[in-house]
């Protein structure tokens, strides 16, 4: 009996210890802050270089030039002199909060069973206790798009914020993105006997795309009928003929993108957004006519193909900014790369593209595409305050060390599990006292 005693006090040690390693939840901004003296990179492409930007009750209330004369009157001043300040950069496409060991089925709950799923609501199995938001934020990650996978139609997306105690606190902006998945003309397969991946011809491409068109004219007609009966799958596709949702279309070919593309316009989508890779390049022109922006992968993953450019993929945002488009960029991979997105960004910007430009993609452009760059992705005045402080570049891992963070204006914690094992195992060392 007391070995069974022992063993319980044991895991409540054990689980309180784990807990304790996610960051408690702050309190709303009370006191306006003025940060003075900063290099401000406002995503939008300026720059001042020294600036001051203020911010109440969790809104942006000044950005200006510090070089004069500026009234602090009312504001706590924080001197950052020296260091940069940046909008909170944005996660697109991510199941942070709703994955968190892969490897573990219980601990997955970003793919729902089924073909078509609209009405899966990714915010909904949101976990705030999920150690990969911390973590995330330490590199000035400050918002992520919570997006579902798996069947064809996965599910609406939600932008929450990387602080809160409930999924109800986190959530930015709910239900603003449907996931499509199109369907491939050409499929891959492991070939054991050889060793190789074959490529074969999909034989039901067709019958998938006419289920899609099926499921697109039922909701149509269903958003139409005033005495319908209310139909939990059709209801969800609506905000897509109304604009109040985006539909994200992840295509691997360049034909499925253009094929995919002009599916959605002829049922009425009225914004589209492609996620994909180096397929897009092919269809540019294409894309830039319709205006349409692209989330790409990260720059930090091998070529496509075995004949491709080895620095394709970090050369991919610069040729594609130069097409005329607006690039966003995501992760792949495991969940916890998620934190490495600046850093994505500062490859781009060593193989053509302008630094600002860079930061853009994660920060701005981001915003436009997940529709909520009315609240987010620069530092102007009016719009969230969802903000960071850098001792140096913040797309540089060398110089991303944050000293303030701040979402909707409150100052969030910003040590987590790793810094704790960092610190410890440092110190069992010799490397600090």
């Amino acid at each position: 009996m007391k070995k069974i005693i022992y063993t319980l006090i044991l895991n409540a040690i054990a689980v309180t210890a784990l807990v304790a390693q996610v960051p408690v939840p702050v309190k709303a901004q009370d006191t306006p802050i003025l940060l003075m003296g900063g290099v401000a990179h406002l995503g939008n492409g300026q720059v001042i270089q020294n600036s001051a930007v203020g911010f109440d009750k969790g809104k942006i209330t000044r950005v200006e030039d510090a070089s004069g004369n500026v009234n602090t009157d009312g504001y706590t001043v924080v001197r950052i002199d020296g260091k940069h300040v940046y909008p909170g950069f944005i996660l697109p496409n991510s199941q942070v909060g709703l994955a968190e060991v892969s490897a573990v089925r219980a601990m997955r709950d970003n793919n729902e069973t089924g073909d078509l799923n609209p009405n899966v609501r990714s915010i909904i199995s949101y976990n705030t206790d999920s150690e990969h938001p911390a973590t995330f934020r330490f590199n000035g990650v400050l918002l992520a798009e919570v997006a579902p996978t798996g069947g064809r139609i996965s599910g609406t997306s939600t932008v929450v914020e990387m602080e809160g105690w409930n999924w109800e606190d986190a959530a930015h902006t709910v239900d603003m993105g449907m996931h499509l998945n199109w369907p491939n003309r050409m499929n891959q397969r492991f070939d054991f006997a050889t060793f190789t991946v074959k490529t074969e011809p999909n034989k039901n491409y067709d019958k998938q795309v006419g289920d899609l068109s099926m499921h697109f004219k039922d909701a149509a007609a269903y958003g139409a009928d005033e005495s319908k009966v209310a139909n939990l799958k059709l209801e969800a596709m609506l905000g897509l003929y109304d604009g109040s949702k985006t539909l994200f279309i992840h295509a691997g070919e360049a034909k499925g993108i253009v094929e995919s593309v002009l599916f959605a316009q002829g049922n009425g989508v009225k914004k589209i957004v492609i996620v994909s890779a180096g397929s897009a390049l092919t269809v540019a022109g294409f894309l830039k006519d319709n205006n349409i922006g692209v989330i790409i992968p990260p720059t930090h993953r091998m070529p496509e193909r075995t004949d491709a450019d080895v620095y394709g993929p970090y050369k991919l945002p610069a040729q594609l900014v130069e097409a005329g488009l607006i690039v966003s960029m995501e992760h792949q991979g495991m969940l916890g790369h998620g934190r490495n997105l600046p850093f994505f960004a500062g490859t781009a910007a060593s193989y053509g593209l302008d630094k600002e430009e860079a930061l853009k993609m994660i920060t701005s452009n981001t915003a436009k595409l997940l529709g909520i760059d009315d609240r987010v992705g620069t530092i102007e005045v009016g719009k969230d305050a969802t903000i960071f402080v850098s001792e140096g570049d913040a797309l540089d891992f060398r110089t991303n060390i944050l000293s303030h963070a701040f979402i909707s204006g409150k100052q969030i914690t910003l040590n987590n599990k790793q810094q704790e094992l960092f610190e410890r195992y440092s110190r069992k060392y010799g490397h600090i006292d």
